[in-house]
């Protein structure tokens, strides 16, 4: 008879990977270290190859035991999908659902999300994490998140979606500076480095440079923002322009400052608004059922 390995083994590897400190492992998977060490020996012995290099107190992952920990996290993922499969058979809409979503986006639909899912589907529990699209997706696949919002396009790696909305960029200029130029605005009427963006790990720059057709390089400032509410103080104080989505500006992010907004250059630029989960999920109607609720929302 096959000894096939354990889930909670490949729940041990997985762990030591993401944490890579055995005793840091041990405590988010409630064993003791050597608990956590000799499950992972096992599974060494059962596949019949080293997965982890040790030497004194340090270790490194093997070139195969890098590909053990993706598959682990594919059959982790897949099992946590057979696990809500046969938990949640009848109500779509009742159990834990883990929502993941971009900064860009969290601070100005979770809050009104999290009050109508709760008036709709009072028996949903709803769990949030904010986070860079990247990591989100990391978490996706792994299987610690269920669905995630996103701004789209952007590179999901097979996973499904379905757009849910559309939302506009606007320039924004403080009301000083706006005197300078006519209106509507052209890009090569902007001093150099006088357009601020977030930093690059934020996908709302690339989606705003794109929609926005913003290429001149010159005219970007080298200065990255980690946040749209720093992009907005950098302007009110009359430092350059910038992008700013219209559900922020909805949101009430530009109020009390003395600024403008106006149209980009161009023809209309906006970002698409997207929910995104694996394909093995079975979850898939309650994701439909969340995406109207956001569709309305937006």
């Amino acid at each position: 008879m096959n000894k096939w390995p354990s889930l909670k083994q490949l729940h041990y590897l997985v762990t030591l990977s993401e944490t890579q400190h055995f005793g840091d492992a041990a405590q988010r998977c409630f064993v003791s270290q050597s608990t956590l060490s000799k499950g992972i020996q096992n599974l060494e012995e059962q596949l019949d190859c080293q997965l982890v290099e040790r030497e004194g107190k340090g270790f490194v992952f093997t070139s195969i035991g890098e590909q053990v920990v993706h598959r682990g996290r594919e059959l982790l993922a897949r099992s946590q999908d057979l696990m809500e499969f046969a938990g949640g058979s009848g109500d779509p809409m009742q159990g834990q659902l883990r929502i993941g979503c971009i900064p860009t986006i969290a601070p100005f639909l979770l809050c009104d999300l999290v009050q109508q899912l709760n008036l709709s589907y009072p028996q949903l529990d709803v769990l949030l994490r904010e986070d860079t699209t990247t990591n989100l997706l990391a978490a996706l696949r792994s299987g610690q998140m269920d669905v995630l919002i996103l701004a789209l396009p952007v590179d999901i790696g097979g996973m499904h979606s379905r757009v849910v909305g559309e939302d506009p960029f606007k320039m924004i200029i403080s009301s000083q500076q706006a005197k300078q130029f006519r209106v509507p605005i052209r890009y090569d009427d902007l001093p150099d480095e006088s357009v601020f963006l977030l930093e690059r790990e934020h996908c709302l720059t690339d989606h705003a440079v794109s929609a926005c057709r913003l290429t001149s390089k010159e005219k970007i400032n080298p200065f990255s923002a980690t946040s749209l509410h720093t992009l907005v103080q950098m302007v009110a104080n009359g430092l350059g322009t910038t992008f700013i989505p219209q559900m922020a500006i909805d949101h009430g992010i530009l109020d009390n400052q003395n600024l403008m907004v106006i149209d980009p250059p161009g023809e209309a630029a906006y970002r698409k608004i997207g929910l995104v989960w694996r394909p093995t999920s079975s979850r898939q109607q309650a994701f439909e059922l969340l995406a109207d609720v956001v569709a309305e929302l937006l």
